[in-house]
Formats: structure tokens, C-alpha cells, sequence
């Protein structure tokens, strides 16, 4: 290895790992000793990568402020090391560090509102696939409906939320002043993807959230059916499955169908 890519080497360590060995390279200024000019670039090196964070979370930075998301942002840079060539991908791991670190773990509504912009960020970015149409559905006969498997659209994504930090993001999407943060006493469930090139959410009822999740992992319409009889009139069950099967072609959330 060259002098320079030693030295090279050294100063990524000395940023990345907090490896002081590269100071013995650098040699005291006139006025400043070496630590704090190297301090420098360690402290540039971070402030870029919650500048990345900004950009993939400007509601949860509009929530929070300034000062605040710029302390949790130092903090999430301090645990998590950039190990990917495109700061898109630095974020992925903030609501799981908002969830289970403290102090931020005792709001949860902050996880809740990093969890629902990162999977709209993903639904953005994600695999473009065949939009499933009404005429592909109509095309099978009654007789092999309950049969039909239905697969998710690569961008649809399920998250269920603890607060109501669906509510606030919906205000601070509309400059307007969000609700205060509250625990929800059940799951809300929320499905995310991408219709045409617009990252989308809404909110499910408890009954079509399971008979998404279901669907999405291969059950039949019919057993479908059957599973929604469960949840409330068993004479009206198939025409809710039918409903809820509507909402999700118009909306572009499947991408094919199989007997």
C-alpha cells in the first residue's frame, strides 16, 4: 500500500471509527491543536449525513424542529455507521432507533413517523410491476372465483402504528398545526404504496387489513370469504370481499391474478 492510501485509509478510520491513530499524520496550526482541526471534518462528515436525514424525514423534522431533530439526528449518526455509497439508504434503521433508544423511545409517536415516511419513501423508490386491471379480474368465470390468488403490487407495504402519527403527518403534509401525539388502544393499520408515481397511504378497518394481509400471502378468495364471515355478517361476507377487492384494482395496489 501507498504512503497515500495509507494516509487515505487512516483519515476514513479516524472519521468513520472514531480511530485517533491519523492524528499522529496531522501536525498541530499555529493556533488550533490537531484534534480540533480534524474535529473539522469529523463534525462536517456528520452534519452531512443528518442533512441526509432531513431529506428522507422533513415531517418528522417539522415536528420536531431544528435543535431537536438535529440532537436525535447526531445520535442516530453516532450508532449507525453510512455503510452504503448512497445516503438514501442511511435512514432505513431510524425508526427502529427511535423505538427502542433512549429518550426517544418513551414518544413513540417519533418511530411511528419515521416507520411512515420511510415506507413511503421505499414505495417510491420501489419496484415498478404490472398494475392489475378490473377487465383481468372479470375475466374468470363465477365458478373459479374462490379460487383466484391475488399478488401485492412490488410497492404495497403494510405497517401498523401505535399512535396516531398518521393524523399528524396528514397535518404537517398541509402546513397546518398537527393534533397532539396519542397511544391508539388498538393497532392502526396502515397500507402504503405507490400509485402511478405517488407514494400513497390510508388507514384499514380491522376486517379488510386481515383480509390484505391474507391475500397478499397467497389465500384463495374463497377462504378469504370465509375469514371475513368471522368478522360480521357471514350472509353479506362475499360481497364485503368483493368490495374490498374493487377498492384495491382501482387503486393499482395488486399486479395478477391466478385461479
Amino acid at each position: 500500500m501507498s504512503d497515500l492510501a495509507r494516509q487515505q485509509a487512516d483519515f476514513q478510520r479516524g472519521i468513520l471509527a472514531g480511530d485517533d491513530s491519523v492524528l499522529g499524520e496531522i501536525p498541530d496550526s499555529p493556533r488550533e491543536k490537531r484534534e480540533t482541526l480534524f474535529g473539522v471534518y469529523r463534525y462536517a462528515y456528520g452534519s452531512r449525513l443528518v442533512e441526509a436525514l432531513r431529506n428522507d424525514h422533513e415531517l418528522l423534522h417539522a415536528y420536531l424542529g431544528d435543535e431537536m431533530f438535529d440532537e436525535m439526528g447526531h445520535a442516530y449518526v453516532k450508532a449507525h455507521t453510512s455503510e452504503h455509497p448512497n445516503l438514501r439508504w442511511f435512514s432505513q434503521a431510524l425508526p427502529d432507533f427511535l423505538r427502542t433508544g433512549a429518550p426517544y423511545s418513551g414518544y413513540p409517536v417519533l418511530a411511528d413517523l419515521a416507520a411512515l415516511e420511510k415506507a413511503l419513501n421505499d414505495a417510491f423508490d420501489g419496484t415498478d410491476g404490472a398494475v392489475l386491471a378490473l377487465a383481468d379480474v372479470a375475466a374468470f368465470a363465477p365458478e373459479v372465483w374462490k379460487d383466484l390468488t391475488f399478488s401485492a403490487h412490488p410497492t404495497a407495504a403494510r405497517l401498523d402504528l401505535a399512535t396516531n402519527a398518521a393524523a399528524i403527518w396528514r397535518a404537517l403534509k398541509a402546513d397546518e398545526t398537527p393534533p397532539d401525539a396519542e397511544t391508539s388502544a388498538e393497532p392502526i393499520r396502515i397500507l402504503v404504496w405507490r400509485q402511478e408515481n405517488t407514494p400513497m397511504f390510508r388507514e384499514l378497518p380491522a376486517e379488510e387489513a386481515m383480509m390484505w394481509d391474507e391475500a397478499a400471502s397467497g389465500v384463495p378468495f374463497g377462504v378469504l370469504c370465509s375469514m371475513l364471515a368471522t368478522y360480521d355478517d357471514p350472509d353479506s361476507a362475499a360481497g364485503r370481499g368483493a368490495g374490498y377487492l374493487h377498492g384495491w384494482v382501482t387503486s393499482g395496489l395488486l399486479s395478477g391474478v391466478s385461479a
